[in-house]
């Protein structure tokens, strides 16, 4: 009799949570198995819910339906939202592990959240005390909601680890802390917090090592993301907390000399990383006010680019000849044109490197200067100040030069003031952004400069594309037919099946089949029949058949041959020669 009294009271004993209460009701278990399952919870120390799917007393799908059904909740298959666009800020990952929820969205001053067990009152009490906002519930799959959370935690995680273990031999040309503005709403700490000090050398160093030109910095809503420019293609390489957006900008800013309480509009910067002993590279921040903080893009300028010498930067040798042809000549305008990101600094750069000798006296005005040059003398040009290109080019002519490279011809103030630099016994350099060599000279007639200004003072143009160089190690042949070959661009004369072209691959070497830039070149000198043409107002096609007749190629040619040689593929050169 006692036996038989003692069984209810171990059953009465058993407080079931309100979830396994459903399910009974809902006959999907038996009062017995409800209760075994939650003691072993209890025994185990794990939640009912995990204790449940575990055991395969019911999947997750159906417990997901019947908990639906039974509560008149929504049911949504986390898997046909993307984890990226999930918002990370509103709840601490920490209960979103322990109580197995995922936070949807914030509508009002309530937060929709995931969660397979909608009876969890602690759950509820949890994100309404932290957030202090009410709790809409959506019902969605354990299994699912498990990894997901599971995936979030793990990869805030490893980006925290990564910062923490980042090295910090690296040593930045910084600004002290203390001479940054005082009214730093981010708080002086920011600045110095050693994660996100190790997290930005890490990054930076990272760049140089991939051979990346930009590093971008982008805050989004729900997402912080980094991305490099590796042979002209940006790559995202991390996405670290959202948290350390403004921490990570204010460290930027205070390092480029920036002022780190203004948010609102942009702000333009530099900075410099030792990376040994006798090397440093220089950087060029940009900052820009977005929607969900400040975009930050920052290039690398390394000053050892412009000291490669010119065979590096991939000028057959009749443009070699021509290019230091006309570089070794006493007076002239050499202009080199392209769109930007084609390698135009880095062209000047190295002539100007050619040129730097004792007995020369170098000045350039830029916007700004991206390379510094031992023994020229650089001038930023600044606008709101009033130094512009045409006021720096006008002292420039007072301080006795030689030689003067100009950032950009802009104007027409620019261009004439450069013109008669040029017919004064000054070699000038500068560049613009037009599409080949021929249509330089009509886009500075149509400036407004007088033909025989032109004829009398350029001396050469050189136009020039940057194309991704195929990897050496997995480049393969690449079966091209011959009417697409000469639709391309190549004489039927050529195509004797002598040679090969190649094709991208892909490889743990490379990106996508491709490693580094190649140059590809259109270098015009202008000679007599060319100045004929200048001085009767003649058009860029009459300049570029004169040019043709003179073994100048065009930029597709040149392209082509490229290929030819295997350097670049067919595809590549047709991308960046529009013709």
């Amino acid at each position: 009799m006692a036996a038989v009294d003692t069984a209810p009271k171990e059953a009465s004993a058993v407080a079931l949570p309100g979830l396994g209460r459903a399910l009974i009701s809902a006959g999907k278990l038996t009062q017995k198995l409800a209760e075994d399952i939650y003691k072993k919870s209890q025994i185990s120390r794990t939640s009912f819910i995990a204790e449940l799917t575990g055991s395969g007393a019911v999947s997750a799908t159906d417990l997901a339906h019947t908990v639906s059904a039974v509560f008149g909740a929504p049911l949504l298959d986390l898997e046909a939202i993307d984890p990226l666009r999930l918002p990370k800020e509103l709840l601490d990952p920490k209960i979103c592990q322990a109580y197995r929820v995922v936070v949807l969205s914030k509508r009002n001053n309530r937060l929709i959240v995931a969660t397979a067990d909608p009876t969890d009152q602690e759950a509820a009490e949890k994100i309404k005390f932290t957030t202090q906002m009410g709790v809409d519930w959506i019902i969605a799959e354990y299994d699912k909601i498990s990894k997901l959370v599971e995936a979030s935690s793990k990869s805030a995680g490893e980006s925290l680890d990564a910062m923490n273990s980042t090295g910090g031999d690296f040593e930045f040309d910084d600004v002290p802390i203390e001479e940054a503005p005082e009214n730093n709403d981010s708080g002086a700490g920011d600045v110095e917090d050693a994660p996100i000090v190790k997290f930005l050398h890490k990054m930076l160093l990272d760049a140089f090592n991939m051979r990346a030109s930009d590093l971008h910095f982008e805050p989004y809503e729900h997402q912080y993301r980094v991305r490099f420019r590796i042979d002209g293609e940006l790559r995202e390489i991390a996405s670290p907390p959202i948290a350390i957006k403004d921490k990570l900008a204010s460290r930027i800013k205070v390092i480029s000399r920036l002022d780190i309480s203004e948010k609102r509009v942009p702000q333009d910067g530099k900075m410099k990383l030792k990376v040994g002993p006798d090397r440093v590279i220089d950087f060029r921040v940009s900052t820009l006010p977005t929607l969900f903080g400040e975009k930050i893009v920052i290039r690398i300028l390394d000053p050892s680019s412009a000291k490669l010498g010119i065979d590096a930067l991939g000028y057959e040798p009749e443009e070699k000849e021509r290019l230091l042809q006309a570089i070794s000549r006493p007076y002239g305008m050499i202009l080199v044109t392209g769109p930007t990101g084609s390698g135009k600094t880095v062209s000047l750069y190295t002539c100007l490197n050619l040129l730097n000798k004792p007995g020369v006296n170098i000045a350039t005005a830029e916007d700004p200067s991206e390379i510094n040059l031992p023994g020229v003398n650089q001038v930023n040009v600044n606008d709101k100040a009033g130094l512009t290109f045409a006021v720096a080019l006008k002292s420039f002519l007072r301080q006795d030069p030689d030689i003067i490279m100009v950032g950009e011809i802009r104007d027409l103030e620019t261009a004439d003031i450069s013109i008669k630099a040029a017919q004064t016994g000054h070699l000038v350099l500068s560049t613009l952004h037009t599409n080949d060599a021929p249509t330089t000279l009509t886009r500075m007639r149509n400036m407004g400069i007088a033909p025989f200004n032109i004829a009398s003072s350029v001396i050469l143009i050189t136009a020039q594309r940057l194309a991704r160089r195929l990897c050496p190690v997995c480049k393969a042949p690449a079966d091209i037919p011959h009417e697409a070959m000469v639709e391309a661009g190549y004489p039927e004369e050529d195509l004797d099946g002598s040679w090969v072209t190649y094709r991208p691959v892909g490889c743990s070497a490379c990106n996508n089949g491709y490693k580094g830039r190649v140059g590809i070149y259109q270098v015009m000198p202008i000679t007599e029949d060319l100045q004929r043409i200048i001085l009767r107002d003649g058009s860029a096609l009459e300049i570029a058949e004169q040019a043709k007749l003179e073994g100048v190629r065009s930029l597709r040619a040149s392209g082509l041959n490229k290929a030819k040689l295997g350097f670049t593929s067919v595809e590549e050169v047709l991308a960046v020669t529009n013709e």
